[in-house]
């Protein structure tokens, strides 16, 4: 792991550099709009008030027993936000490395800054909208101490996109299906989460291929403190860990021994 305390201390040493990119990055996203950086915003929530508007308001469908709401679309908007955070992060940390190729060839930074850049700058697009949501669904339990988890599942899922992001991009520079590959993984990763249904609805002979998800836990979490305002439970938090040291591992693995080549391949 000490090369990932080395690639740490990189972006630490950076981190005006990386705060003042990150900004840039999320005004240049939709520079030249009308409403420019009011976008990135506007997009996730127009899309998870249509949930709402359609599943509650216009069809009224409702889920079965075991479900921690009735409500489908007020329980689909509590899984679809993070997940759209998370599909955001890896895929722009996934490219960002690719799309800095010219100026890492030029200059002599060190590439985690660039998908730092890119995952931090998802991050200050759905940060603020998850802790608004979180504010609108306190009237559905109340403001229960729960709600304080909000925070460490929030720092977690950055984290976990950030190390994903990171892995990604440098295998992306080696290996340009990597693009392709996870493109598709994304896509479909959704119906493996319990975004779309609960977790009781999975059959439960199948219902450890939605923990090979690493936004499973995460999910479960949110809907824990949202819907119920409870504390999510271990399995979330240890789940949670363990696809955060396995991702550790194999991105300290790969970081040192594409050290040499990761310039040259882009």
């Amino acid at each position: 792991m000490q090369t990932l305390r080395n690639e740490c201390r990189a972006v630490w040493s950076a981190r005006s550099l990386v705060w003042v990119l990150t900004l840039r990055e999320v005004a240049a996203r939709h520079a030249g709009t009308a409403v420019g950086i009011l976008w990135p915003y506007l997009q996730p929530l127009l899309t998870v008030a249509a949930y709402y508007l359609v599943f509650d308001v216009v069809f009224s469908m409702r889920l079965g027993n075991g479900a921690p709401t009735h409500a489908v679309g007020t329980f689909l908007v509590v899984g679809a936000l993070p997940w759209m955070a998370f599909c955001d992060a890896v895929s722009r940390g996934m490219n960002s490395l690719i799309e800095a190729g010219g100026m890492l060839q030029k200059n002599p930074l060190p590439p985690v800054l660039f998908t730092t850049r890119a995952v931090l700058a998802s991050g200050v697009i759905f940060g603020p909208l998850l802790l608004l949501v979180a504010l609108v669904y306190t009237p559905l339990h109340g403001f229960r101490g729960a709600m304080l988890a909000m925070g460490p599942l929030l720092v977690l899922q950055l984290l976990l996109s950030l190390l994903i992001g990171y892995l990604l991009a440098i295998l992306a520079a080696a290996l340009r299906d990597t693009v392709q590959i996870v493109g598709f993984l994304l896509s479909v990763g959704i119906y493996l989460t319990p975004i779309l249904f609960p977790l009781t609805m999975f059959p439960e002979n199948w219902r450890w291929v939605l923990w090979l998800n690493p936004m499973t836990a995460l999910v479960i979490g949110y809907q824990q403190v949202l819907l119920l305002g409870a504390w999510p439970p271990l399995s979330v938090w240890v789940a949670g860990s363990v696809w955060l040291l396995v991702v550790a591992a194999a991105l300290s693995v790969v970081v040192k021994r594409s050290r040499d080549q990761l310039v040259d391949w882009l």
